[in-house]
C-alpha cells in the first residue's frame, strides 16, 4: 500500500464517525500531494518541486512565485534585492467590497512580500544582470504605481552599471484600485526600456503563465529578445472578452506561447528546465567587449 492509498483508507474509515477529522486528513493530503491541472495526475509535492514545478507526466508548467523563479535562474548566493522598501500607497482611498489597504495587508501576509515584483542584481552562469521578476500570487501580479516604480528603478540601475536587464512577467494587468495611476505605469516603464535601447544595452523579457493587460502592452513585449515559457497564456484582453466583441469562436490554442511563436510575436519558447541555459547563452552571445 502506498502513502496515497493509506490516506484514502484512513479518510473512509473515519468519515462517518468523526467528520471533523476528515478535514484534517484532507489538509494532510494537500501538504503532500498536488494534482496536475492538465492531466489530473496526483503528484508528490517534493518530486514536483525537484522537477522545477513541471509535471513529469504531461510537461505542464505550474505557476511559480518570484522567489522560486529567482532561485531557479540566478546563481546561488549572487542575488541582491534592491528597492524592497517601495510599497503601494492608497491616494484614492479606494474601497470596493473591502478597502485597498486591507487587500494589500492580506497580500503582504499571504506572500511574505510587499509588492507584485521583486527586483535586484544577480548572476546567471557568471554573467551579471539586473532582474525584475513578477509574482502572480500577489494580487494577480497586477501593475500598480509601486510595481512600475520598481521596474523603472532597476532599469535605471542597469543603465548606471551598463548591465543587461531580464524582466520575467506574470500579470493579470493594471491594478484597478489605482485607476489612472496604474495605467500611467505603462508609459513610465516603456520610456525606461527606450533608454535601454538608446544605450544599446540588452533587454530580455520572459513571458510566463499568465501575462495579460498593461504589462503585455508595455515593458512585457518590448524586449530585444522575447522568450515565453512553454504553455504560457499571453495576451491583452481575455479570451471571453474578445469572443464576445468579435462574435467569433477563437482557436483552442489562441493566446498560448505556441500560437504567438507561430505568428512571429515572440522569438523563442523555452521549457523551464532549459530557461537558465537559454538566458545564459543569450547573455554570453550579446556580451559587449570591455564589460
Amino acid at each position: 500500500m502506498n502513502l496515497k492509498d493509506w490516506f484514502q483508507n484512513r479518510k473512509e474509515e473515519q468519515m462517518a464517525a468523526r467528520p471533523s477529522e476528515v478535514v484534517a486528513i484532507d489538509d494532510d493530503i494537500a501538504k503532500l500531494w498536488q494534482k496536475c491541472y492538465n492531466c489530473d495526475t496526483q503528484l508528490l509535492k517534493k518530486e514536483l518541486e525537484h522537477n522545477l514545478m513541471v509535471c513529469p507526466h504531461c510537461d505542464y508548467h505550474f505557476r511559480v512565485n518570484a522567489r522560486t523563479r529567482i532561485s531557479q535562474l540566478v546563481d546561488e548566493g549572487t542575488f541582491q534585492e534592491l528597492n524592497s522598501n517601495i510599497t503601494a500607497g492608497d491616494p484614492l482611498e479606494f474601497v470596493d467590497t473591502e478597502s485597498y489597504k486591507e487587500r494589500l495587508r492580506k497580500a503582504n501576509e499571504k506572500n511574505d512580500m510587499n509588492e507584485a515584483v521583486v527586483t535586484g542584481l544577480g548572476e546567471i552562469d557568471g554573467e551579471k544582470v539586473a532582474l525584475a521578476v513578477m509574482d502572480f500570487d500577489y494580487m494577480g501580479g497586477s501593475m500598480g504605481s509601486a510595481v512600475g516604480e520598481k521596474v523603472t528603478r532597476i532599469i535605471e540601475k542597469a543603465l548606471e552599471l551598463k548591465l543587461p536587464v531580464i524582466a520575467v512577467t506574470a500579470s493579470g494587468g493594471a491594478r484597478m484600485q489605482e485607476s489612472a495611476l496604474s495605467l500611467m505605469q505603462m508609459a513610465k516603464t516603456s520610456c525606461a526600456v527606450a533608454k535601454m535601447n538608446e544605450a544599446k544595452l540588452l533587454y530580455i523579457t520572459v513571458l510566463t503563465e499568465p501575462t495579460f493587460g498593461g504589462v503585455t502592452a508595455s515593458f512585457g513585449t518590448l524586449g530585444d529578445i522575447i522568450i515565453a515559457e512553454q504553455g504560457a497564456r499571453i495576451g491583452f484582453a481575455g479570451r471571453r472578452v474578445i469572443e464576445q466583441t468579435i462574435r467569433q469562436k477563437l482557436p483552442s490554442d489562441f493566446q498560448t506561447a505556441e500560437y504567438l511563436l507561430k505568428y512571429g510575436q515572440i522569438d523563442n519558447i523555452s521549457k523551464r528546465s532549459e530557461l537558465k541555459a537559454t538566458l545564459s547563452n543569450i547573455l554570453k552571445i550579446h556580451k559587449r567587449k570591455g564589460q
